[in-house]
């Protein structure tokens, strides 16, 4: 099946981000925009409580869950936003190598933000997410 989505990478920046800087959708494409995935067990209680990369993983496995339902798949999200409440440089670090990790080469143009807190107890992390598809 084909992908809706096309990463966009220029040689007039520079190589060390690791993901690409900008990334399209034909016209005809169903954009998904998706809430917050959040390091919640199905019973609603945060998972990995206190370990950020474990909350990563817990994220990016629901983020898996909301697009299936959507007809869509990691490969077919146009963009990322890792939310990391903290304000350690390790700890953004150890969210986004999980989530890098988890889209491989699907690298996605994402922004990688510290905040303050967010909303659940116990919550460290969040992704979100826009995908866009080609329905058949």
């Amino acid at each position: 099946m084909p992908r809706a989505v096309t990463l966009i990478r220029s040689a007039e920046l520079s190589d060390a981000a690791e993901y690409a800087y900008a990334a399209t959708a034909p016209a005809e494409a169903r954009l998904i925009f998706l809430a917050g995935s959040c390091p919640l067990n199905k019973d609603g209680s945060t998972a990995a409580i206190g370990d950020h990369a474990g909350q990563a993983a817990v994220c990016v496995e629901n983020l898996r869950i909301a697009l299936a339902a959507a007809g869509a798949s990691l490969e077919d999200v146009i963009s990322t936003r890792v939310l990391v409440a903290s304000s350690r440089q390790a700890d953004l670090v150890a969210a986004w190598e999980v989530v890098r990790d988890a889209f491989g080469d699907h690298d996605v143009p994402s922004t990688l933000l510290g905040v303050t807190v967010l909303g659940y107890d116990d919550q460290l992390v969040e992704i979100e997410a826009v995908a866009a598809v080609l329905d058949s």
